[in-house]
């Protein structure tokens, strides 16, 4: 029999170390796909990054965007909303503003009414009394001279202090007083100082609350009021008067030439001692022929008085011709 050494098997030749395997079909089918699915995934990764900084800039230009799109959105949905209160009905007003706002417009309306009559009255007061009073004035002057006129000059003369002729009323007028300075105008003289007299566009000579002396007295104060804004405002510019300038009354008969010698800018209306027979706060200290021109100050005010005196420094005959005295002449 066969030994068990005979029945080994015979050994199996080895390989050279050098010379390559044949790979197989299957080991060279996962090579391939080994490599495909690393290509496909580098570029599958490089996509993915693209695709990510991609969207990192679409952030960032959103992000830039996004402030405008909002102030858009904001700008838009103010436009609407101001569209909407537009075309929304407004509410009615409640009754209590209601009843305000047609208070307010009554008020306004008054205020403006009251404007138009002061401003009416202003103008009535300033303007148009002067014009009527002016006018009465007139026809009261040329009906007085008119009578002076008429009367027979033996009978109406009567020396430098002649009377008044008896047949006169002095409530239609004593005669003028012209005062080259305030005016050149002549203002005729009435007996009282009420307004029913002084409005008519002259001046007055007090009869109270004291009795005032006439200029053919032979002593005591001649004293005369009239209007300084209004009515005539036969005053209005007494401020001209200075100390040395003269005052002329002229009646019928005379013409009776005073001096001012004391001014009085400003005493209370009640003062009633400026028209003393012997007016001592003018300075006067004895008795004499004075003359006293009261009026209101400040203008357009009744709220003093502003008084002028005067002294009679001569008196001169009225001659058929009626010539002025030189203080006028001059003028």
């Amino acid at each position: 029999m066969p030994s068990s050494t005979d029945r080994r098997l015979p050994p199996v030749p080895r390989k050279s170390s050098n010379a390559s395997p044949a790979p197989d079909a299957e080991t060279t089918d996962e090579t391939t796909d080994e490599t495909t699915d690393e290509t496909t995934d580098e570029a599958t990764d490089e996509a993915t990054d693209e695709a990510r900084g991609n969207e990192r800039e679409d952030e960032r230009d959103d992000d830039a965007q996004e402030p405008v799109d909002a102030q858009e959105r904001t700008d838009a949905q103010e436009r609407t909303d101001a569209e909407d209160e537009d075309e929304a009905p407004r509410p009615a007003p409640s009754r209590a503003r209601h009843r305000l706002a047609a208070t307010v417009s009554v008020f306004g309306e008054l205020l403006i009414t009251a404007g138009l009559v002061l401003g009416l009255f202003v103008v009535y007061s300033l303007w148009w009394t002067n014009v009527v009073a002016n006018q009465e004035a007139k026809r009261d002057s040329d009906a007085v001279r008119e009578q002076w006129a008429a009367s027979d000059d033996d009978d109406a003369a009567g020396g430098d202090d002649a009377a008044l002729p008896p047949e006169y009323d002095p409530e239609d007028g004593i005669g003028f007083l012209h005062v080259p300075t305030m005016s050149g105008d002549e203002i005729l003289v009435k007996k009282g100082i009420d307004l029913d007299i002084l409005n008519g566009g002259v001046a007055g000579y007090y009869d109270e609350p004291v009795e005032s002396a006439l200029p053919w007295d032979d002593e005591g104060n001649f004293s005369l009021a009239a209007h300084r804004d209004g009515h005539g405002a036969k005053f209005h510019d007494i401020q001209r008067i200075e100390e040395g300038d003269p005052i002329v009354f002229e009646t019928e008969n005379t013409w009776y030439i005073y001096r001012a010698y004391a001014i009085l800018p400003e005493t209370s209306k009640f003062n009633t001692e400026v028209l003393d027979p012997i007016p001592e706060e003018s300075g006067a200290t004895e008795a004499g022929r004075y003359i006293t021109l009261t009026t209101c100050t400040p203008l357009y005010t009744s709220r003093h008085r502003y008084i002028v005196w005067g002294e009679l420094e001569r008196t001169e005959h009225v001659n058929a011709e009626r010539t002025p005295p030189e203080e006028l002449r001059a003028n």
